[in-house]
């Protein structure tokens, strides 16, 4: 039962301190504590100078400066320590604890001593509402907090308190066989010893409290717990400083790891379970949750001070995130180096899986410290380092350096959420869309400077060469297969990308060359031999992707093609104007027209095979349509010798042709025997053969209409029957061709359909 005249504590009295609490419950005992702020003044006191605490005599306790001070009036059940073995108060163990608790942690003062307030709160707010003969209550310092999650407790116990305890325990219960204390056994991390010893200490005290020894005092219990609590929270804070050292600069030994493991292991097996009437005292302290705590809390601040430089923004770009993540990858890889080779072998010996516990640690940590540089990346290559540093440095199985070491021999969670990643990787794509826009846009203005310069193509492997092509094909082959490096999504996404850029750049480059003052054979040939290298290899690299291009490439190669053939047509048209003329019946106009057709084809020759094979028998249909044409639609008519002459000059002119052609390696031989038919017709002196010739030509042209069979016997001047009887010949063979041919052409042979001929007086009167 509480002393008469005790209140119980206060619901949210969290800024009460210690000596507050004990002061309202124990009808204004002499305080377990000071306050805060009389801690900080006493330490401040000539009283904190004292050699030792040993020194310290019975006197007037020490109280806040905001309390009045009372006379020191003992309680019930409580017995005063005489000269002979005089102990300080609890204020005194408390400041000496939390001194040395700086040295572990690092942290102020202040914090350490709110850190113990908190603790001694929690333990009279559970352990004091009930006397010892009550219904046993929970642990006065238990952590309740769930694996996983950090208590705050002091992280070690200093010299000062190797030979004290509180009021209400003797020196004989905080010292071992060879006089030394828990709190050095701590401070010596002889955990073990240490631990063992708090063990009896934890046993005597609840063989006494079930012996109703506190019954009239307890004060004295409580002290006595308090002590107990503090020595358990100080092993279990040296523990956290063991493993905040572990892979320090200056390590810890296997064998103080190997007890640290120990330690852990009999602290579960003396408190496996909780008891069964609720008391606290032996209930399980959950220390392998906190030493788990303290690897992660580890690992977290190692990660942390990887590149801590560093600017949060990465300000220094891509090359900055990359120094800021290769530091960060050799401090993980350095440090599970160590864990693997020389921790997890000290730990091994008392079965504790330090490699997972680590492994796990890090593998959070890098996690959040990667989200962290995630949300400040900007641009493009700070998203795309980030990602290439998860998928291909991280996450390589030789992250570790060696091959016997790897990551897991379970899965781990994936280094960012499945969201985040598709975020990063949506982020990046809509960067790079922009950008390889941009570089399409920096290609064209390289031509158009080469343009400018009018610098005639550089020949290469024989062909007309411009490094549109190359470039075209350095940019999307590496971007494609950045993007392949991180993922397979990413790489089709990119594909797609450089794709549609491409279809918007081809247009944009056709036009911008056609408007140029460039426009020539040398540089139209390069641009043909440029969209064909980019159709036939980006087609043959990603066909699935880049099928869409065939099209805008084939109509840019079809338009420099037209341009190609517009340029010979513009020097070589005024040549065919004096064929079928009496001149040309005494003269070889041909052969100048020849010459400027066999110059045009030595451009020709560096223009891609099949392209240029295309151009050259179009050059061919050319000329034998345009000398048909002219033959036709003659400026002169000829009768009787100069008909004969004329045929005779058709023929030989056919033939210097075709071999003209076949030298220069056309493969149109279906072009021969135009002009040689016409010329048969036109110089057959045996009439009745006139309708084999026209026969032949039809056959072999049959997309020739009945007007040129019109214009052509216009020519040959023949009767009025023997015209309407090869006319109607003529149409029955058109109708039938048109019916086996369905179009009325074969194929792409089309000669006399693009020939032009006019209806004139003789044409008329030979339909009559």
């Amino acid at each position: 039962m509480y002393a008469q005249g005790t209140t119980m504590p206060r619901e949210g009295g969290d800024d009460w301190s210690g000596a507050q609490l004990v002061r309202e419950v124990f009808l204004k005992e002499e305080p377990l504590v000071p306050s805060l702020e009389g801690i900080g003044s006493w330490r401040s006191s000539p009283a904190a100078k004292m050699p030792s605490p040993q020194a310290v005599t019975s006197g007037p306790e020490l109280h806040s400066p905001k309390e009045p001070v009372e006379p020191q009036t003992p309680a019930r059940g409580t017995r005063r320590a005489s000269s002979g073995d005089a102990w300080p108060s609890l204020g005194t163990f408390w400041w000496a604890f939390s001194r040395t608790s700086q040295r572990a942690s690092g942290r102020t003062p202040e914090e350490e001593l709110g850190l113990l307030r908190r603790s001694s709160r929690r333990f009279l707010l559970q352990s004091l509402r009930r006397a010892p003969d009550a219904s046993p209550a929970a642990h006065p310092c238990q952590d309740t907090t769930a694996p996983g999650h950090s208590s705050e407790v002091p992280s070690t116990v200093m010299d000062g308190v190797s030979q004290q305890s509180p009021t209400g325990m003797g020196p004989e219960e905080l010292e071992t066989e060879a006089g030394r204390s828990v709190a050095d056994l701590i401070a010596e991390r002889q955990l073990l010893a240490a631990f063992k010893q708090l063990q009896r200490l934890e046993a005597r005290l609840a063989a006494e409290k079930a012996s109703h020894t506190f019954e009239q005092d307890p004060t004295g219990f409580a002290r006595r717990a308090m002590d107990l609590c503090l020595h358990y929270d100080g092993l279990a804070a040296e523990i956290a400083a063991v493993v905040q050292e572990t892979l320090g600069p200056d390590g810890v030994d296997a064998a103080t790891l190997a007890e640290l493991a120990q330690v852990v292991r009999a602290e579960e097996e003396a408190h496996p379970t909780p008891p069964a009437d609720g008391d606290f005292l032996g209930t399980p302290r959950r220390w392998r949750g906190h030493w788990e705590d303290a690897v992660r809390r580890s690992a977290q601040r190692r990660v942390q001070q990887a590149g801590a430089g560093e600017a949060p923004r990465a300000a220094h770009g891509a090359s900055g995130l990359a120094r800021l993540l290769a530091e960060l990858g050799g401090l993980i890889r350095r440090d599970l180096q160590k864990v693997q080779l020389e921790v997890q072998p000290a730990y091994a010996a008392a079965g504790f899986p330090a490699w997972e516990a680590y492994l796990r640690a890090y593998h959070s940590a890098a996690a959040q410290r990667l989200l962290e540089l995630a949300r400040h990346a900007r641009g493009c290559e700070q998203l795309y380092t980030l990602l290439d540093w998860a998928a291909n440095v991280y996450g390589s199985p030789n992250f570790l350096g060696a091959p016997d070491l790897t990551l897991s021999t379970e899965p781990l969670p994936a280094l960012l959420a499945p969201e985040v990643w598709a975020r990063l990787e949506s982020d990046y794509a809509s960067l790079l869309e922009t950008k390889i826009v941009s570089c399409f846009d920096r290609i064209l203005q390289e031509e158009q400077s080469r343009w400018a310069a009018a610098k005639a193509p550089d020949i290469l492997q024989g062909r007309y060469h411009t490094p549109l092509s190359i470039d075209v094909h350095m940019l999307v082959a590496e971007h494609v297969k950045a993007a392949g490096a991180i993922s397979a999504e990413l790489e089709a996404t990119t594909s797609r990308i450089c794709a549609r850029a491409l279809g918007l750049f081809v247009p944009r480059f056709e036009k911008a060359f056609l408007e140029s003052e460039a426009v020539n054979a040398p540089h139209l040939g390069a641009n043909i031999n440029a969209c064909e290298e980019l159709r036939t290899c980006l087609l043959a690299r990603f066909p699935g992707t880049f099928v869409e291009l065939e099209k805008p490439l084939v109509a840019a190669t079809c338009i420099f093609q037209k341009r190609l053939l517009q340029g010979l047509q513009c020097d070589v048209q005024p040549l065919f104007r004096t064929l079928c003329t009496k001149i040309w019946l005494t003269q070889d106009t041909l052969q100048p027209l020849m010459d400027k057709v066999v110059a045009f084809t030595r451009h020709l020759e560096h223009v891609a095979p099949p392209l240029g094979q295309e151009t050259l028998q179009e050059v061919h249909r050319y000329v034998v349509r345009e000398y048909l044409a002219q033959a036709l639609r003659p400026r002169e008519r000829f009768q009787g010798d100069e008909r004969k002459a004329g045929s005779q000059k058709m023929g030989l002119d056919a033939q210097a042709i075709s071999n003209t052609f076949q030298g220069l390696g056309s493969e149109a031989t279906w072009l021969g025997q135009a002009i040689p038919c016409v010329a048969d017709i036109l110089g057959e002196t045996y009439k009745d053969d006139i309708q084999l010739h026209l026969e032949k030509l039809i056959r072999s042209y049959p997309d020739i209409r009945q007007d040129h069979v019109l214009a052509i016997l216009t020519l040959r001047r023949l009767g009025r029957r023997r015209n309407r009887r090869l006319l109607q010949h003529a149409q029955d063979l058109l109708k039938a061709a048109a019916t086996a041919d369905g179009s009325g052409t074969s194929g792409r042979r089309v000669l006399f359909e693009e020939i032009e001929v006019s209806t004139s007086v003789d044409m008329l009167i030979t339909c009559i």
